[in-house]
């Protein structure tokens, strides 16, 4: 299993980007795979953000953000999406996806997850 993010930029306060987690799949099917968004700031642990189900039915995102991102995926692209809208500077970090088989409705550390990709900057000017 593959993961690599994409749509990463600088954004100012307010804005908006859409982050996108394309997987590329061998021995198990994308819809097999729970999703979830991380994120690290410089100099700080990497920090949960969202998950979700197999189906895309359940849902989970941290506090912090809930009512400004909103995370999807669409099965039938392999790709799994994170809508960031009302961006703040306290936002700016490397955001990470990852990939795993269980899925939880509560914050998850980041061993729960086996797969990761790269990562893509994302950085929001006051």
């Amino acid at each position: 299993v593959q993961l690599a993010e994409s749509g990463g930029g600088l954004v100012q306060a307010g804005g908006s980007l859409r982050l996108a987690c394309q997987v590329s799949v061998s021995e198990r099917p994308f819809n097999s795979l729970v999703m979830a968004w991380f994120r690290q700031a410089p100099g700080k642990e990497r920090e949960f953000v969202a998950t979700i189900s197999w189906d895309g039915e359940s849902t989970y995102l941290i506090d912090s953000v809930k009512g400004r991102f909103t995370i999807s995926r669409d099965n039938y692209q392999n790709t799994a999406y994170l809508q960031m809208n009302r961006l703040k500077p306290e936002d700016t970090a490397v955001y990470f996806c990852a990939a795993s088989s269980v899925f939880a409705a509560r914050r998850v550390p980041p061993g729960a997850f086996p797969y990761w990709g790269q990562g893509t900057q994302v950085t929001v000017s006051s």
